[in-house]
């Protein structure tokens, strides 16, 4: 039978500038691979405004990879392009799927500005214009003198995209639409209409753009060679760019299985949920809704109801397109969308997302290895949890969400997969006790807890039941006392 699968986001925000990471990456497959993590999303690897201090998101030009330069250096924050070709090979060598981080939404940090005529709009309702338009000065003219024509010789300029934040003439922030455009439509309905993001607003409407984007698509897995891709911040853009633009990769790479993952940032499941069904499923979204269930429970100390923990969630709802995560690059302490979820609750979550059947769950690097930049340490659980998804996670999940704070579920385990099967029991509040039903062909075994501090042993009777404790505000994962002591010897 196949083995579960598990996602590594191998970034953090607040990791040092020292274009290094590529070559971190490259040495730390075959640990990755050990760990039990099937693919790993890498960050954005081209030129950022900032050069070798950017993130990543601030996208200048796609088809410099950390080759040219520009923008005040040669590598980008993560290294070179040679680097990062061989951290994508040395990762595909341990059988690891690589997903390479896209932001198509938007540019920054162009050349040159030019002047055009534009109209401004209200900041919170995009539909509402603040008056007649007017001539602005707009940075969209993206020369690329660095990279002198090589791979592409494409520039861009205002023709390219549908608007900005930044009148240069008078120095003036504002959200201004060009003369002859509309903001996308099928985007989220935020602020009326949430195209417009920051810096450049591509015009991903206008046929040659389209054109471009699947050209450099093409050669971007041509030149690399990465599974898949993650998709930044798809709410901002029209869903049928990503609808025709997947299906334009796959018809060129055939023999790849490209998988997708979108990142709509929003709580309400429904508007994943109409994401996922406008780009006729082409797409796996982040579960944001599970992700702020997590979060919501950690901050609120006990009184979360946790019988509705996995409530109106992607997961839930539309699980083979799921992608489980509880924190990420944008949610840690510092970022826009900071909502870092407690350190007390993230054994429970990470229990969760990595040992039920639904979706597919994401580690984030700043767990995994914590963020000494905030003095954040490790989730020291996940090397045990990943390992028990990894051997033991398998079989019918049958759920114990009847409680306001104990809760759990238990999988039956497969005979295909030794020693599988488990019962995992956490609480946000006090501990208790709950009675579970494991399967008959567990009477008589000894399950033990090899996460929480239950030293206690449970006997299954001979229906297959046992009665399974743990501690309040924490998590316990019971499994035969056989898997135990293998755990025991090998995490």
């Amino acid at each position: 039978m196949k083995k579960n699968e598990t996602l590594m986001q191998y970034f953090e925000w607040d990791m040092p500038s020292d274009g290094l990471h590529w070559k971190r990456c490259k040495a730390k497959a075959k640990d990755l691979k050990e760990a039990g993590i099937t693919g790993v999303w890498l960050p954005p690897a081209y030129k950022g405004m900032r050069g070798r201090e950017d993130v990543g998101y601030g996208v200048y030009d796609i088809y410099d990879l950390g080759e040219f330069d520009q923008k005040g250096s040669v590598e980008t924050k993560y290294g070179s392009a040679g680097e990062y070709i061989e951290a994508v090979r040395s990762l595909k060598k341990q059988g690891i799927r690589v997903y390479a981080d896209v932001v198509l939404n938007h540019r920054m940090g162009a050349d040159e500005w030019e002047e055009v005529k534009a109209t401004e709009y209200a900041e919170n309702n995009r539909g509402v214009a603040l008056g007649e338009a007017y001539n602005v000065g707009v940075w969209t003219k993206f020369l690329f003198p660095g990279r002198g024509g090589k791979y592409n010789e494409d520039t861009w300029d205002a023709t390219m995209f549908t608007g900005t934040d930044w009148d240069e003439i008078r120095k003036k922030r504002g959200i201004f639409l060009f003369e002859g455009k509309t903001w996308d439509g099928k985007t989220d309905k935020e602020k009326g209409n949430f195209d417009y993001l920051m810096g450049a607003d591509v015009d991903l409407d206008h046929p040659e753009v389209y054109a471009r984007l699947v050209e450099w698509g093409k050669w971007y897995l041509e030149k690399v060679g990465m599974n898949g891709f993650r998709l930044d911040a798809v709410k901002h853009m029209n869903a049928d760019f990503y609808r025709k633009w997947t299906r334009a990769m796959k018809e060129a790479f055939p023999e790849e299985d490209l998988h997708f993952i979108g990142e709509y940032w929003h709580s309400d499941l429904q508007r994943l949920l109409h994401y996922i069904e406008m780009t006729e499923g082409a797409v796996s979204l982040f579960d944001v809704p599970l992700h702020f269930n997590f979060y919501n429970a950690s901050k609120e100390q006990g009184r979360f109801d946790m019988r509705y923990l996995l409530a109106n969630s992607l997961a839930e709802e539309k699980a083979h397109r799921a992608v489980t995560f509880v924190d990420n690059h944008d949610t840690q302490p510092g970022q826009s969308l900071e909502s870092f979820v407690e350190a007390w609750f993230k054994p429970i979550a990470y229990s969760i997302i990595l040992l039920q059947k639904a979706g597919l769950p994401c580690v984030f690097y700043g767990d995994y290895y914590g963020i000494p930049a905030k003095n954040i340490g490790p989730v020291t659980e996940l090397p045990l949890l990943l390992k028990l998804r990894e051997l033991y996670a398998y079989g019918e999940q049958v759920d114990y969400f009847d409680d306001a704070n104990v809760v759990g579920f238990v999988r039956k385990g497969e005979e295909e997969m030794e020693g599988s099967g488990l019962a995992l029991l956490c609480s946000d509040g006090a501990g208790g006790r709950k009675r579970m039903h494991l399967s008959r062909k567990f009477s008589g075994q000894v399950f033990c807890d090899c996460v929480g501090n239950q030293t206690e042993k449970v006997l299954i009777d001979a229906n297959g039941w046992g009665e399974f404790s743990c501690d309040g505000g924490s998590v316990s994962v019971w499994v035969p006392e056989t898997t135990y002591e293998y755990l025991r010897i090998n995490i």
